[in-house]
């Protein structure tokens, strides 16, 4: 039996029934594929979940349906390929999102970000390498394309990879540098995980509450440690998030009006 999530935000749905091709239209998402082993009752009981999930982030970003599937580009996989440890991965070369059947909840903004930092890597600069992730180039790179939008995404990955003043790396890098180096392990130093948590935390703070779309940036094990921005740096944070996607989401609706 599938456990109950939390939730706190508005009704999306006026109480009907959905299934993953009415998610799949109403997203516009380039295919939705659900493994053999998802029974039908999970199949309904998760359609819900996700839309839920999808229309909750699409609020809390200030965005439309199109920026969710990421102009329709983003293909979503349920309980299919699923890894011993992983409940989640986006794989760039087939822009892909897969969450896994019973450990994948709570994981989807982290991964819908990783699609995000993905897609938006050739807005943000010129001549990106194949399967590159915007927050990776832009710590290497400066000739990012002059544009508003551009200016207030790099302020997130400045708020989320440097200190307040811009010199030198963030506590949250240098926590997470320390943490790979006890695990031995390069993971949660990689630019694109610390934005992708980083993200995750910006989501949790929102006023709209879903532990299907986001949880454990506060009280799990990797929060405890400092994996997740903490304090003044998570305010510089999600403030710079809300300043980008609040932007961004008023070009998108005037764009689609």
């Amino acid at each position: 039996m599938q456990k109950d999530f939390y939730r706190r935000g508005p009704n999306h749905r006026a109480g009907a029934r959905v299934g993953f091709l009415d998610v799949r239209r109403r997203f516009q998402f380039r295919s939705v594929e659900i493994g053999r082993w998802v029974t039908e009752p999970e199949k309904r009981r998760s359609a819900g979940l996700f839309c839920d999930a999808l229309c909750d982030l699409m609020t809390i970003l200030g965005g439309t349906e199109s920026l969710i599937s990421l102009r329709g580009t983003l293909a979503l996989q349920y309980g299919i390929g699923g890894r011993p440890g992983v409940s989640a991965h986006y794989t760039p070369a087939t822009r892909s999102f897969a969450l896994a059947k019973n450990a994948g909840p709570g994981s989807i903004a982290h991964e819908w970000f990783h699609a995000f930092d993905h897609y938006i890597s050739n807005k943000l600069f010129t001549r990106v390498p194949r399967g590159q992730f915007a927050s990776r180039q832009w710590l290497h790179r400066q000739d990012a394309i002059p544009h508003p939008l551009n200016q207030r995404l790099e302020a997130c990955f400045k708020a989320i990879l440097l200190d307040e003043q811009g010199n030198h790396p963030s506590t949250l890098f240098r926590v997470s540098a320390k943490a790979d180096k006890a695990a031995g392990v390069h993971y949660y130093s990689q630019p694109e995980e610390l934005c992708a948590r980083a993200f995750e935390a910006f989501v949790q703070d929102a006023a709209v509450k879903n532990a299907f779309l986001v949880k454990g940036t506060k009280e799990s094990e990797d929060a405890k440690l400092g994996l997740y921005p903490q304090g003044e740096q998570r305010e510089r944070v999600n403030q710079a998030f809300f300043a980008y996607f609040q932007m961004l989401g008023r070009a998108l609706q005037k764009a689609e009006s």
